[in-house]
Parts: C-alpha cells; structure tokens; sequence
C-alpha cells in the first residue's frame, strides 16, 4: 500500500513539473498583434535605424551650420621661436646675420553676416622679440614688446550669397532627410502589415490543414470499419491511407512555411531569430465606398515624394547659380582700421600709437577658357529639367496608383462577398457528402475532393479579407488620408521630438 502510494506521489510530481514546463513555454511565447509589432520595428527595425541616424546627421550638419553664423572666436599662441639666418640686404647689397627669438600671440573674433556674405573680424597680435642683427662686424639689437589691434570687414562683390546658399542647402538637407525617414515609416509599416498577415495566413492555413487532418482521419477510420466488417472492398482502404497521407503531408508543409513567415517577420522587427512568436489578428472588413476625386486631390496635395521633388528642382537651381559663378568676373573688398605700438616696456606699448588704416579692392577677371563655363551650364540646365521632368512624372505616378489601388479594392469588396457564400455552400455540400461518404455512398476519391473544395474557399475568403485590409493601408499610404477614420494623417510629425543635443 505504501509502494503504491510512493508511485501516486511520484506521479503527482511529474504532472506538476510538466504542467510548470508547458506554462513557462507559453508564457515565454511573444504574442504579437499589429500595433505592438508597429512599436517594435520603430526601435529594431534596420532600414529604420539607418533612416533615422540620416536624419539625425542632417540634423547636426544644420546645427553646425547655424553656430557657424554666430560669432566666432579663436586664439593662436607662439610661446617659443627661435632662428638664426644668413641673409642678403638689397638695398645695402651686402650680407648680415639674424638671430631671433620671439613669443607671440594672436586673439581673432569674426561674426559672418548672412545679409551681405561679408565678414566683420577683430584681430589683435601680442608680440615680443629678440632680434639681432651683425653686419660687418656691428651689431644691431632690438629687444621689445609690440601690440597691433585692427577691425576688418571683408566683402565678396559680384558674386551669390555663399553663405546663403550653404545654410539652405543643408535645410533642404533635413528637410529631405525626415521625408525619407517618414517615407522609411510608411514603407515598414505596410512591409510589416503584409508579413504579420502572411504569419496570420500560414497559422490559419494550418489551422485549415489540421482540420482537414482530423476529418481525413474520421474518414479514414470508418473505411477501416468497413473493410474490417466486410461492408467496403478494400480500394476503398487504400484510397483512405493515400488521403491520409496527403493530409498529413500538407500539415507538415504549412508547418515550414509558417516557421518560414515568421522569421521574415522577425527579421524586418528587428527581433532575435530564436523569439519564438505568435501573432493575433482580428479581421474586421467594413467595405468602404471612397470617392475618386478626393483620393486623388489628397495625393497630389499631401504626398511626400512631390515635396522630395521640389527639393531636387531647388538643389539644381542651386547648382546653377554656383556654376555661373565659376570663372566670372568677381571681386572683393576689404577695409580695415587699426592701431600699432611698441616699446621695450610692455606697459608703455601704446606710449606712441600708430594708426594703420587700409584698403583693399581686387577683381577676378577671366579670358578664356575654352568654352568650359558654357558647357557646364548647359549641363545644369539639363539637370533642371530632368529634375521638372520627374516631378511631373510622379504627379503621374501618384494619380496612376491611387486609381489602381481603389480598382483593386472595389474587386476585392465583390471577391470578399463571393467567397462568403462560396464558403457557406462548400460547407453546405460537405455536410451532405460526409454523410454520403458514412452511409457508403461515395467513394474515398470523391469525399477527398469535397474537403480540398471546403479547404480552398475558406482559405481564399481569408486571403481576399486579408488583401482587402493591405490594399486600405496601400491607399492610406498613397493618400496620406485614413479613408477607414475618415481624416488626414501627418507622418512628419513624428520628427518633432527629434533635437541637438
């Protein structure tokens, strides 16, 4: 009595470790539904990560760019330079020898004008030296501080605004970067729609496979029945193993691809390959009737891709102007106020200043250059129409989509209502025929082909529901518009919280 409650227990407590075992594995399967598996490829996915470190570096070669229009300030020191040289006089003709020793330093403080491309600087030079000089056997010294501080403007003449241009090429910059991290967003989300759908697909199709499994078995058990009892020839036996067979073979096949599914769909979130997932999906399909014209007057008006272009049309209008600039006739200006001293006392530097004013004006003009600057501006006025060229192209494209797209959904909304009845009577028919099949009447052959028929529809009914959600979110795509929510969606919202830090 006692060894057989010994066993009870032991029993017990291998139920109970198995039972633990099974509810650790489920908790550690990842349910996944479409908005969390959304979530998860805004942080994991890679094209996503890139698109966004892009943005992130227009960012900072923007910020880079605006500190560089504030005042700048820089300091140089020389503490320790020495030199001893032989030179020619050639006003004296005749040779001496230098010895040098000097320290100096240098404070410079600039501030660009983004108005006029000019610049404003402040430059002040701390010096001092020992100098030494022998010719012919006399020696001349010289040991001083000295101290020269001027104010200076430089100004570019016939010539663009550099630093106009280099500031808004760089915010086109950013302002590119972040349409293609939205349009990066956008092109995960229907990417990760249409593989979390395959997932549901497979699980579902296996669900089917398994079904049909478990009938094929039914049927193949009263057969069994039958030929035992002398009620069936024995064909009919075999022709329920082959059945079987398939079955079985066609459950295995859903189980690869299944597993196959979900690894694309682990893979574009950015999740480890051994993640053991499942996912949940509620396939609601409220057909919704979406007028053309709107579709399309949202498409031209919002699409992300047209404001890309316009980009391309401003950066080749850019490139122009720089190429015209190239070997023209140009100049600059620079004035410049300021005050010199020196004396061997430092603090009697300033004790007789010396003004030194000064300006300057050059000019660039070229010759010839053998049709060079010509040649180069034919060539970006070709770019600047290409650039026209395929904005217009893609209005084209967009409106060509668009009208695709609500084809396709305004067949899919007659598929969907097709395959709800065609599911309904296949299943009808298979009912009436299973009975058939168990009262003899029909053979193994033809039951088999009733359950394919009962299989196939309800697949394609989930396969037509499920094209119909992925071609609403193509159009949502397409249009920027939620036709489902009935209002508008602004995808570059999401690049506000982005900042220098």
């Amino acid at each position: 009595m006692k060894m057989k409650y010994k066993k009870m227990k032991w029993r017990m407590l291998c139920m109970g470790v198995l039972f633990v075992g099974i509810s650790f594995c489920a908790s550690a399967q990842m349910l996944l539904t479409i908005e969390r598996a959304l979530d998860i490829a805004e942080e994991n996915n890679p094209d996503m990560k890139t698109q966004k470190l892009n943005l992130e570096r227009a960012l900072y070669n923007l910020a880079a760019q605006r500190a560089s229009l504030k005042p700048q300030f820089a300091l140089t020191v020389n503490p320790f330079e020495y030199s001893t040289t032989r030179r020619f006089d050639n006003r004296l003709s005749q040779w001496y020898t230098n010895t040098e020793l000097s320290s100096s330093t240098n404070f410079r403080a600039s501030l660009p004008i983004l108005l006029t491309d000019g610049e404003f600087s402040l430059n002040n030079t701390l010096s001092w030296q020992d100098n030494k000089s022998i010719v012919d056997g006399n020696q001349n010294l010289d040991r001083a501080f000295s101290n020269n501080l001027n104010i200076r403007y430089d100004q570019p003449l016939f010539i663009y605004n550099r630093q106009r241009m280099a500031l808004e090429r760089l915010e086109y910059d950013y302002e590119n970067a972040g349409i293609r991290y939205a349009l990066q967003r956008l092109n995960t989300e229907l990417n990760i729609t249409r593989q979390f759908y395959a997932v549901y697909m497979a699980e579902n199709s296996l669900q089917i496979s398994q079904e049909e499994l478990k009938n094929t078995q039914t049927n193949y058990d009263i057969v069994k029945a039958k030929v035992d009892a002398a009620l069936s020839a024995r064909e009919e036996l075999f022709q329920a193993e082959v059945n079987l067979a398939s079955a079985q073979s066609t459950v295995e096949s859903d189980k690869a691809t299944l597993e196959n599914a979900k690894d694309a769909l682990k893979q574009t979130l950015g999740i480890p390959l051994s993640e053991d997932i499942t996912v949940e999906a509620v396939i609601d399909v409220n057909p919704i009737l979406i007028e053309l014209g709107k579709a399309v007057e949202c498409g031209l008006t919002t699409r992300m891709e047209l404001r890309q272009r316009e980009i391309a049309m401003e950066i080749a209008d850019f490139d122009l102007i720089e190429v015209k600039a190239r070997d023209k006739f140009n100049g600059n200006l620079s004035l410049s106020v300021g005050i010199t001293g020196d004396n061997p006392a430092f603090a009697n530097i300033y004790a007789e200043p010396i003004s030194s004013p000064a300006i300057a004006v050059s000019f660039t003009i070229p010759i010839f250059d053998w049709g060079q600057r010509k040649a180069r501006i034919k060539a970006s006025q070709t770019a600047q129409t290409i650039a026209k060229l395929d904005y217009d192209n893609q209005k084209v494209d967009i409106e060509l989509e668009i009208r695709q797209t609500l084809r396709a959904l305004d067949n899919l909304r007659t598929q969907i209502g097709i395959q709800e009845k065609n599911v309904e009577n296949t299943q009808n028919t298979y009912n009436l025929n299973q009975i058939r099949y168990s009262e003899g009447d029909l053979t193994g052959l033809e039951i088999s082909q009733y359950q394919a028929q009962l299989s196939n529809a309800r697949t394609s009914l989930v396969a037509a529901e499920i094209n119909y959600k992925i071609q609403l979110l193509n159009l949502k795509i397409l249009t920027l518009f939620d036709f489902d929510k009935d209002q508008p969606i602004v995808p570059m919202t999401t690049l506000q919280g982005l900042s220098v830090k």
